[in-house]
């Protein structure tokens, strides 16, 4: 909204505006934006929470022990915050012309509101399970859907439909409509990834932060005609725009981490983890690098994994592979601290992230 009312009626007159057209000036602005903004309303936020939550996040009775002590009472549904902030940098100083970023923007919302009506679930009821998995999924799958559809019908371009594998030069997979189907399994497994990673004081959010990095730097690069020539990436006209939205959301994570790092004072809650995973996993497709998402979270997929192994395993013997799923509370578990848990995470997703990135220039 700015950067449209202000550059096309002042940049004429004032020359130094011109910088608002590099969507690099405009990513950092949005990134300090979100960042600040959440540092300032969150100690407030989280009193609002606290003040309408009066038992906050249901606890599993299940896990690890510590957990019915240490995190008893705190409020969740801080993903509120973080979609606000970044749904309003992303409005302030996106071009609300590129249709890509209206896109991302519905999925970020939709999923956000599926994530709230589960929140709101568990807390009314003081229960930990919330939602009917079924009923979420087919939510999940609605919203993904029509954002998929759109963006073949109205983004269309040569390659809107087709599945590009990293390493090889030109290999692409045309799946025509049935590309539908592929975006929406990226989507919503995504966004169930990032929830089921989202057990521990900033265990997920880290990650989250450094996807998003990454994502925006390959977001930067396939709309941009010279770097995606010169890497053989699928060039996708306009996706540079969403640099702007993925800034913000790094901005308003980093924010939050601020007051969800160990001893947390607020949980993201479902409405925080699926909306950003469904973001994160939309990008993904409409920017052509779902394989290479797959690395660059492969936190999220080792969290994921982990579950079904020990589903189907236990169904098939009555035994358990891991002693608690997911996988973060194996370790737990095992004695490990929660803080050691979740900078080895840290450490993980950071080095995949710089080795996914590393594979952009091997064809």
């Amino acid at each position: 909204m700015f950067y449209n009312l202000v550059y096309k009626f002042f940049c004429t007159d004032y020359s130094f505006l011109n910088v608002l057209k590099y969507v690099t000036f405009r990513s950092i602005c949005a990134f300090l934006i979100a960042f600040c903004f959440v540092l300032l309303i969150g100690n407030k936020f989280i009193f609002f929470l606290r003040a309408h939550q009066k038992n906050g996040q249901p606890i599993r009775e299940d896990g690890p022990q510590t957990h019915l002590n240490t995190k008893k009472g705190i409020p969740t549904m801080g993903g509120v915050l973080i979609i606000l902030v970044v749904v309003l940098s992303s409005l302030l100083l996106g071009d609300l012309a590129n249709t890509w970023l209206w896109l991302c923007l519905s999925i970020f919302i939709g999923f956000g509101l599926i994530g709230a009506m589960d929140d709101y679930r568990k807390v009314s009821k003081n229960d930990y399970h919330g939602m009917p998995g079924k009923t979420k999924f087919l939510l999940q799958s609605i919203v993904a859907m029509l954002c998929c559809f759109v963006s073949i019908k109205v983004c269309s371009f040569s390659g809107n439909t087709s599945i590009f594998v990293p390493i090889f030069k030109n290999f692409c997979i045309d799946l025509g409509y049935f590309f539908v189907v592929w975006a929406i399994f990226v989507t919503v497994g995504s966004s169930n990834a990032v929830n089921l990673t989202d057990g521990l004081d900033g265990l997920a959010i880290g990650p989250v932060i450094i996807s998003s990095i990454c994502l925006a730097i390959i977001a930067y690069l396939t709309g941009n005609i010279i770097f995606a020539e010169y890497l053989h990436m699928q060039y996708v006209p306009g996706m540079s725009e969403v640099c702007v939205f993925l800034s913000a959301l790094v901005g308003a994570s980093l924010g939050f981490m601020w007051f969800n790092a160990p001893p947390a004072k607020v949980f993201m809650g479902d409405t925080g983890s699926v909306a950003i995973g469904g973001a994160l996993g939309f990008i993904s497709v409409i920017s052509k690098h779902e394989f290479i998402y797959a690395l660059i979270g492969g936190v999220f997929v080792l969290e994921t994994i982990s579950v079904i192994m020990q589903v189907m395993y236990y169904k098939l013997t009555g035994k358990r592979i891991f002693l608690m799923a997911p996988i973060h509370h194996h370790f737990e578990k095992k004695g490990w601290s929660e803080s050691t848990v979740v900078f080895r995470f840290w450490i993980i997703s950071m080095v995949l992230g710089i080795i996914s990135l590393a594979l952009l220039k091997v064809r």
